[in-house]
């Protein structure tokens, strides 16, 4: 997102029904079903702890209308140790609910997780041209842990909660019904209160989470281009911008602590009101024998067991949604489904060669918008074909297709003489090597990142790669060698030394089809030159594809293939096109006035 305004996420949330609910919690508890042994032992200390703070009242009310009412120091004493010995067994169930609950809100926010990891493994490009890292990390991150928080709290609070209101209700109802359905008639002010509120709180909390979304993603964003931030000096600007980011979101953030700031007390009253009902209705049926005072003694201590988890519930209420609309964006990104797929009758390539070729190949990111026309040439295994032209002519394009980080809007690209469609993509891509004017390295030291497409590779191995580039003495220099940490991104090394890395990591994958755009921009004249002599080696009888702007370094091209407007405008040797006289031999005459 460029910072130029305060953007709004164009990935709006849905309005959730009833149903989704329920199907959003089955998928979330569908990750708990690999662990049942937590989920049942869970299961029944919950049920053991909605009993356990009604009996203690009960206990107590007993107490208070038997021994002490009538005096007896010795049946007080008895009663006072049952309920020591139920409170005691009650802090344990508490301690191992709190413990089970947290382990499972781990297992299944940890399976989650895995899952997600997983499934962005086998996106597309074009997913990730489109959605920002931002939003990808508050998914894995904020989302995620709304989620735990409703799997090891919400959930397992809640049915102690239901559980302790019906038991208490069942010990009012058995000491006075009449006083006790005057008491519920306060459930339908309640529950209006409630579905009047949550409305407010949902949206609320829903737009605070979109607005955490769009600030994590402008934070993600901002840290990354830093240099240029502080380039074109719009520190200042952007964190004015990013500010208005924070006051949307602490915005939102206040509008559900307002709802809540209103609902909360008014349930608060709501008790108050029950303690003055049950004075003046109890205590007019206890002055006209129609009830007892143990009756309205069960009822004062039950009342704590009734309305805090209705309370309790209410609050939750909010929390509840938070975690459900949580999972539905985490759910909506693991329903993703990738562009393309490789069909179940796709086969693996063996022996790869290294023939491509185009057959009136189109394409366009959005098909709606082609980028490619019509591109139709033929390269066999070991040639080397060069693509140039003007930025935006579609050189990158056609390497995307090759690489199979994308598959043709129209016309047929073949591999070996098979359909890239009618392959698995595995299979073409560990026969690929692939050097970009700007690659990624992964946080861990040089050796490690060489390694990483060839994992089992040896020490030995890597050393010869670099010896075949002639750049041994290039990494042998670095502080610590092949043990030189790279830092994130690769910031610890140059632009031409992280290019020497892609180099030699593309180069020990041994692939049969190498790309190489714009590979040798980044590193200094006497180090390319030297590369250049080595690649000419190293890339016969491999087939490559070459974008370069300094046309110097194509000169020995195969075949050199002129797109413009994403089309092949002029095709052949470098001595073949000089001498036609069009579009290359201006781009290479403006080449040499350069130089």
């Amino acid at each position: 997102m460029l910072l130029t305004h305060v953007a709004r996420d164009e990935e709006r949330d849905v309005e959730l029904r009833p149903m989704q609910f329920f199907h959003i919690m089955r998928r979330i508890f569908g990750y708990a079903a690999p662990h049942r042994r937590v989920v049942i032992v869970l299961g029944i200390i919950t049920l053991v702890r909605s009993i356990q703070l009604p009996l203690l009242a009960h206990i107590l009310s007993t107490v208070i209308q038997g021994a002490i009412s009538h005096g007896d120091f010795h049946g007080a004493l008895v009663g006072a140790g049952e309920f020591a010995a139920v409170a005691a067994f009650t802090q344990i169930t508490f301690g191992y609910r709190v413990l089970y609950a947290l382990e499972l809100g781990e297992l299944v926010v940890r399976d989650m997780r895995n899952a997600i990891f997983g499934h962005l493994q086998e996106l597309t490009a074009s997913f990730f041209n489109k959605m920002k890292v931002g939003r990808i990390i508050s998914r894995m991150s904020s989302d995620l842990e709304a989620i735990r928080l409703g799997v090891q709290d919400i959930v397992f609070m809640s049915i102690v909660g239901i559980g302790q209101a019906l038991i208490a209700s069942a010990l009012m109802f058995r000491a006075d019904h009449v006083m006790f359905f005057i008491i519920v008639l306060l459930g339908p002010v309640i529950w209006g209160l409630n579905r009047h509120f949550s409305r407010q709180l949902i949206n609320a909390q829903r737009e605070a989470q979109e607005s955490f979304s769009r600030v994590t993603a402008t934070l993600a964003e901002s840290v990354t281009g830093i240099r240029v931030t502080q380039g074109f000096v719009r520190e200042e600007t952007n964190a004015s911008l990013f500010r208005n980011l924070l006051q949307d979101h602490s915005r939102y953030n206040l509008t559900a602590a307002k709802a809540s700031a209103i609902f909360l007390p008014m349930l608060e009253f709501n008790s108050q009101v029950f303690i003055g009902l049950l004075i003046l209705v109890g205590g007019w049926r206890v002055l006209h024998h129609q009830s007892t005072i143990g009756a309205i003694v069960e009822f004062f201590l039950q009342s704590g067991n009734f309305f805090d988890p209705i309370r309790n519930l209410s609050g939750q209420y909010t929390q509840a949604f938070t975690a459900l609309v949580g999972a539905e964006r985490v759910f909506r990104l693991m329903d993703t489904k990738p562009d393309w797929a490789d069909p179940v009758t796709a086969q693996p390539l063996e022996g790869l060669r290294g023939q491509v070729e185009f057959r009136d190949v189109s394409f366009g990111y959005d098909p709606a918008r082609l980028i490619l026309h019509d591109i139709s040439f033929a390269a066999e295994p070991g040639q080397t074909i060069a693509l140039v032209g003007h930025t935006g002519s579609g050189k990158t394009s056609i390497t995307n297709l090759i690489a199979k980080a994308y598959l043709p809007t129209s016309g047929t690209l073949l591999v070996d003489g098979q359909d890239i469609t009618q392959v698995t993509t595995p299979s073409l891509r560990k026969h690929l090597g692939v050097v970009q004017q700007s690659n990624f390295l992964f946080e861990g030291t040089v050796l490690d990142n060489i390694r990483f497409s060839r994992p089992e590779a040896t020490l030995a191995e890597v050393v010869d790669t670099a010896r075949k580039l002639d750049c041994l003495d290039l990494f042998e220099m670095l502080p610590d060698g092949w043990n030189t940490q790279v830092g994130e991104s690769g910031n610890a090394l140059s632009l031409g030394q992280r290019q020497l890395v892609c180099f030699a990591r593309a180069l020990l994958a041994d692939p049969r089809i190498f790309i190489l755009d714009e590979a040798t921009s980044s590193i200094d004249a006497i180090t390319e030159s030297r590369l250049q002599a080595s690649l000419a080696l190293l890339l016969k009888g491999r087939t490559s594809f070459v974008i370069a702007h300094r046309l110097s370094t194509i000169r020995q091209a195969d075949m050199i293939m002129v797109l413009a407007d994403g089309r092949i405008i002029e095709r052949g040797k470098h001595a073949e096109l000089l001498a036609m006289n069009g579009a290359y031999h201006d781009l290479y005459t403006q080449f040499v006035r350069a130089e």
